[in-house]
């Protein structure tokens, strides 16, 4: 029986890949969960436009990925933290802190997108690698100084 997915399905395919199964797998299993539909030739011309519709915002949604990207690339954030005497951190500087400190300046960044081994312990400046969808990647300057 020839079945198109109407979601990702795990060893099979993906959305709206049109796919030839057991009849009993698509009657028992797919059809019922709402995974796929029985394929005809008016539901394959559906197809065809739900594809080219998904890849234009897929397109579209790399595209401001980009340009996100293109913006933050090279960028200074400077994070102020309170210092002890001997030039001690009281606290570190952490994913939370620098998604933080970009949102200030207006991106919406998660903390699970910023990329650093271990937290900031020190005054100065590091790289930081901010992570993006479609494997785009930006690198970003924190700038740790005394709090006044």
């Amino acid at each position: 029986m020839r079945v198109i997915l109407l979601q990702d399905v795990e060893k099979l395919g993906k959305k709206y890949d049109v796919k030839e199964v057991v009849n009993g797998y698509a009657r028992n299993y797919l059809i019922p969960k709402g995974l796929a539909i029985q394929a005809s030739e008016k539901l394959l011309k559906w197809v065809e436009a739900q594809k080219s519709i998904e890849e234009k915002k897929a397109e579209e949604k790399l595209k401001e990925v980009s340009d996100v990207v293109s913006e933050i690339d090279g960028l200074e954030i400077e994070i102020p933290v309170k210092v002890g005497k001997e030039k001690q951190l009281f606290e570190k500087v952490n994913q939370q802190k620098i998604s933080e400190g970009l949102k200030k300046l207006g991106f919406k960044i998660k903390k699970s997108q910023v990329e650093l081994e271990k937290p900031l312990e020190q005054l100065g400046e590091f790289p930081v690698k901010i992570k993006f969808e479609h494997n785009l990647e930006a690198e970003i300057k924190v700038i740790i100084t005394e709090e006044k």
